[in-house]
């Protein structure tokens, strides 16, 4: 019989080091997919159908949402995003693990919907080495590393409304914990518990 996978959500504060280790869990777990999420935004240059993003016009988006088939979705700057349900549902059902990387907000509307999912969020060592680590990305003014530090901040507080906490000062090591959340999930007593133990009865 084929174990029902899971749908594993990390989050976390800009900083962080979510896609990180989101990048090297996908390296070294096979079992894991990253969950591919639908927008109304137009394909970039190299982008797949279906491997980047499910391209759907705003009225193919906003009947899904009528009819909801999303998780999770969101407006940003006049284009939707969204995690579509049927997608989850399938691979998981497939046994496959699928791995969603999401903001906050849109990990907590998942957990109202899919409360099965495993929620991770990631912390940094500390507040100094969230600094330095936006700091250090160059790519923004002092304003803007100053508003990201204070978001995330006051994002550290969500973190009681996850399962897990990882903190990520090495990422070899963060990834190997997540790697033991998801086994200890698998092993987890589910719904699934009688027809396993049905299994072993029909073998005496």
């Amino acid at each position: 019989m084929m174990n029902k996978g899971l749908l594993i959500v990390v989050s976390g504060p800009s900083g962080a080091g979510k896609g990180t280790i989101c990048k090297q869990l996908l390296k070294v777990e096979p079992d894991v997919m990253l969950s591919v999420s639908a927008t109304t935004r137009g394909p970039r240059v190299g982008e797949v159908e279906g491997a980047n993003y499910y391209f759907l016009s705003k009225d193919e988006f906003e009947a899904l949402i009528a009819k909801d088939e999303f998780l999770e979705y969101a407006n940003v700057y006049g284009n939707y995003y969204g995690t579509p349900k049927k997608y989850v549902q399938e691979k998981t059902l497939q046994g496959k693990n699928v791995l969603l990387e999401i903001d906050i907000q849109g990990a907590l509307q998942i957990k109202e919907k899919y409360p099965q999912g495993v929620f991770i969020f990631i912390l940094p060592p500390s507040m100094k080495e969230l600094r330095h680590r936006i700091i250090t990305r160059g790519t923004e003014t002092e304003a803007a590393i100053e508003q990201r530090f204070k978001c995330a901040f006051e994002e550290i507080n969500y973190v009681r409304k996850y399962d897990y906490c990882v903190i990520n000062d090495d990422v070899d090591t963060a990834v190997d914990k997540v790697k033991a959340i998801i086994k200890a999930e698998q092993c987890k007593i589910t719904e699934d518990i009688d027809s396993i133990i049905s299994r072993f009865k029909e073998e005496i």
